[in-house]
């Protein structure tokens, strides 16, 4: 662990998920990961690391966060120290977050619409989403309904659907006039 080791804790909008940014970087910036499942540790010693302690059901990595959601009847307060425990002994580990092995989902071919969605989900959307712990892919468009997985602090959020349909599809609405609606997978 480094002498200068930070890390806080923040609210997110989903009362069952607690986004804990770090004062080094995780991952390269604009890189993240989600698990649902522990992971083996070859692919995440991270999220492997932290679905070992008991009401863990979802880790989110990004650049410099870990979103870590538990099971609705489980107590923060008696994760919480665990959480950080685990979060100060992989950095005193030296690995890396996400291995070589960590495959993220496969794209399949886009289009012309498919890469203007997904760019203003990567310049505008993801940015913002992240702020809250969340995260959000894309997923896939057909006959005007882009398809988007939310991770992270957005993955069983109350706001999620304010969100999907007063940010998301709001915003892809305004500048892709092929897009007529906004589902979460």
């Amino acid at each position: 662990m480094s002498l200068g080791f930070r890390m806080h804790a923040e609210r997110t909008p989903n009362p069952d998920s607690i986004k804990w940014v770090l004062g080094e970087p995780l991952l390269p910036r604009g890189r993240s990961a989600s698990f649902d499942a522990a992971p083996d540790p070859s692919v995440s010693p991270l999220a492997a690391r932290l679905f070992g302690i008991e009401g863990v059901v979802r880790v989110f990595l990004g650049s410099n966060f870990v979103t870590v959601t538990k099971r609705p009847e489980v107590d923060w307060m008696s994760i919480a120290q665990d959480i950080v425990d685990a979060l100060k002994a992989h950095a005193a580990s030296g690995e890396p977050a996400l291995s070589e092995d960590y495959e993220p989902p496969r794209r399949e071919g886009e289009g012309e619409v498919e890469a203007r969605i997904r760019e203003i989900l990567e310049e505008e959307i993801r940015p913002a989403v992240a702020m809250d712990g969340g995260d959000v892919s894309f997923v896939g468009f057909r006959d005007g309904v882009v398809e988007v997985h939310l991770e992270g602090a957005c993955a069983g959020c109350p706001s999620s659907t304010a969100t999907l349909k007063f940010g998301i599809e709001a915003r892809l609405r305004e500048e892709i006039p092929e897009v007529t609606e906004v589902v979460a997978l």
